[in-house]
């Protein structure tokens, strides 16, 4: 009986190592897409333009807004940033969520700014496990693996500094 538990034991190891591993061979995009709570974001990466620059080699580090956080917007928002004539505020929105390089959390505790995509830096603040982003988002999830860098979910949609 005991082999049979290490046998067991064994192969439920083996395969949740293989599920680990095939998360980290999706790209930041198919990964939030297989997520299934990223639906706005994807909608919206692809109305940018930015889906096939967040399938390149990277690496990024993503702070993704989840489709409640967008639903938290005011009524009305998401529709008219998915609109063609506002691609720029778009773009805009979207590329201060990523920062050009691969931050996990053991970095991000360590950091207080991080310079995005976008050319403005995000605020990073944590008090105890807790980590907050521009004082308005909280990190829900950390350290989602991608092939291309890194996933962090986020509770509320970041907007950049007016310039």
């Amino acid at each position: 009986m005991e082999i049979m538990n290490l046998v067991a034991a064994a192969a439920l190891a083996v395969g949740l190592a293989a599920g680990t591993a095939h998360a980290a061979d999706k790209d930041i995009v198919d990964t939030a897409v297989a997520a299934g709570d990223f639906k706005t974001l994807a909608a919206a990466l692809t109305a940018a333009g930015l889906d096939d620059t967040l399938k390149g080699p990277g690496p990024f580090t993503v702070f993704a807004p989840t489709d409640a956080a967008f639903s938290a917007l005011p009524a009305g928002t998401v529709e008219k940033l998915l609109k063609p004539e506002n691609k720029d505020q778009l773009t805009a929105v979207l590329t201060y969520h990523v920062v050009p390089r691969k931050v996990m959390a053991t970095d991000v505790v360590k950091l207080s700014e991080a310079k995005t995509v976008n050319g403005a830096s995000l605020k990073i603040s944590t008090t105890g496990e807790k980590v907050m982003i521009n004082d308005t988002a909280t990190v829900a999830k950390a350290d989602i693996s991608a092939s291309n860098g890194v996933i962090h979910v986020i509770d509320t949609v970041l907007l950049p500094p007016t310039k």
